[in-house]
Parts: C-alpha cells; structure tokens; sequence
C-alpha cells in the first residue's frame, strides 16, 4: 500500500470518487495466537457449533502480517481489535497482547476488551480498561436463548435484564466504556431497554444483530426489532458478519440486509467492518470489502466514507 496518511487517502478519494482511493477504518476485527496463548474455541476439541459450520480453517495464529496479506487493493488505514474470546480466567493479559502488536502495528489504533459483567472481579477490571489509552470499550455476549424459546419477559443469569450483570454495565460510563452488543436479533428488545435505562453508555451493535434467517419471516422479524433498537439515540450498528454458509460472499442476498439496516439505522449510525479473520470461514477479506463496496456504490461520495471510515473514527474516538 502506498505510504498514505487516512487523512490523504481521504482527500484523494473525494477527489477521484474512485472506490480504489476509498479508505477503509475495519471497526471489527481479532488478531489470535493459539500457540503462546488459550482461546478455548478455537484450542478445544471437538469444536462448538458455529452459525458459519465448521470453522477449523481459522484455529490458527492471525497476526498482522496475515491481516496485511489478505488486504489486497484495498486500503486499510486503521483496525479496532475486537475480544477474541481469549481464556475468560485472564481477560486483562489480552490487552497486554494487543497493546504489544500496536508497537509495531501502526493501524492498530484501538481495541475492545473482554470483560464479564457478572463476575467480582468486573469493577476492577473496568477501571483497568478505562486508565487503557487503546480500550474504548468492552464485550460481554450476554445470555441468550433460541428464537422459539425467547419470551418477552426473558431473564436469565448472565443476560441484559440481570440485575447483577446490571450492577456491572452500570459502571462503564464511569469508566469512560461502551458496549458491544453481540446477540441475535430477537433479544433486541432487551437491548433497547438497556439503552433506555442506562443513556450515558453507548451500545455498538455487533454483526448487524445476525440476521442469519433470510426466510421472508425472518428478516421481517429482524427488521422490526433492529428498529425498535433505532429509536435509542444512544445505539450505532455495525455492518458485518453476514456471511452466508456455502455462498461466495452474495451482493444480492446481502444487499437487503445491508440497505436495510443502514435505512433503519441512518448513514450516520452505521460502519462496514469485515470480522476477520472469522468471516475467513465462508469468503475472503478481499470479497468482503468488494462486497461492500459494491452495495454502497450507488451512495453519494460522503455517505461512502461515513461508511467505510468517518462513522468508525468517531466511534472509536481513533486518533
């Protein structure tokens, strides 16, 4: 890639409005090593079942230099490192990992760390994170049942109506946190009283909320909850994890779900992200972005960079 700054690369695409100058900010992606370190999905045998099928083709290291490898044309000029779902005994030593990698990695410009809200050991944890100058917020995925068993008044240990997992979210806009929502679709209603409840954190939708169903019903089902999510001024989204199993990266099929959210959502609440190298499962970065960029072609030039790189600065308050 060319010795560009995000700010040049910026300035040169709304000059060509040519998507080969547009710059990328990947607000969603993991760097692993299994070797020196314990994730326990990707260490432990037999693997967990996962909405992409089997993922043993990334029970690997992924480190920077595999990321760069995978980029191709594209211009990626700042990542957010995402909790890999390291071993939940030690979730501080992965801050210290990553915070090694940004030494020598100059688009690693910030990250969100595990943390288990639940757990005693959650308000230190948070203040750790917040005196962190790379965490800008924090992840736990939080209880969930199946879409036929979910009921409006679902509560469970571990999930966003418990009170003690409360007691822990309660603390991260004192710290200075967001939170990244990982759940499926149907459990949006919990999330929108999240919001409601606690206005001072704001919540970064993760993987579009899954929209894994693309039967008529399902994504009927999914928009309606992603818009009662909407409504709370202090929730954005991010647009990725939508693979399909067995498809080359679909524009068409992805197509719906893409203008949709960000319809739902607005331009100005949305960032592209390509969760790699998860998302390496199904299709490459490459197809990923492509994908993308292939959707959002027809948007004007602003609305693109929102998009693919200003929406994720903001976010992530990226030097």
């Amino acid at each position: 890639m060319d010795n560009l700054s995000a700010i040049d690369w910026r300035a040169r695409f709304l000059a060509s409005g040519d998507d080969a100058d547009l710059p990328i900010v990947d607000a969603h992606q993991h760097y692993f090593d299994i070797e020196t370190h314990y994730y326990p999905w990707l260490n432990d045998r037999p693997l967990r079942p996962f909405r992409y099928g089997d993922y043993s083709s990334i029970c690997r290291n992924f480190l920077p230099a595999d990321y760069h490898r995978l980029t191709g044309r594209h211009h990626v000029v700042q990542t957010v490192v995402i909790e890999g779902e390291w071993d939940p005994a030690t979730p501080a030593d992965e801050v210290r990992f990553v915070e090694s990698l940004a030494k020598t990695e100059s688009t690693l410009g910030a990250m969100v760390a595990q943390a288990w809200l639940d757990r005693e050991d959650a308000f230190d944890l948070l203040r750790l994170y917040g005196d962190h100058p790379l965490v800008r917020g924090i992840r736990h995925k939080p209880t969930v049942t199946s879409r036929e068993a979910w009921r409006e008044d679902f509560v469970a240990p571990g999930s966003m109506r418990d009170p003690r997992w409360r007691e822990g979210y309660a603390q991260l806009a004192e710290n200075g946190l967001h939170f990244e929502l990982q759940a499926p679709w149907w459990h949006l209603p919990e999330a929108a009283e999240l919001a409601r409840d606690f206005p001072d954190v704001s919540i970064v939708v993760n993987h579009t909320a899954l929209p894994a169903d693309r039967s008529e019903e399902g994504l009927a089902g999914w928009r309606e909850n992603l818009a009662l999510l909407a409504e709370e001024p202090n929730v954005v989204l991010k647009i990725s994890g939508i693979c399909i199993p067995g498809k080359a990266w679909p524009v068409e099929l992805n197509r719906v779900v893409v203008n949709d959210a960000i319809s739902i959502f607005d331009v100005s609440r949305c960032a592209f992200a390509s969760n790699y190298p998860v998302d390496g499962v199904v299709n490459s970065l490459s197809e990923v972005f492509d994908g993308f960029k292939t959707i959002a072609r027809d948007r004007s030039l602003e609305d693109r960079l929102a998009l693919f790189h200003d929406n994720a600065r903001r976010i992530y308050r990226l030097a």
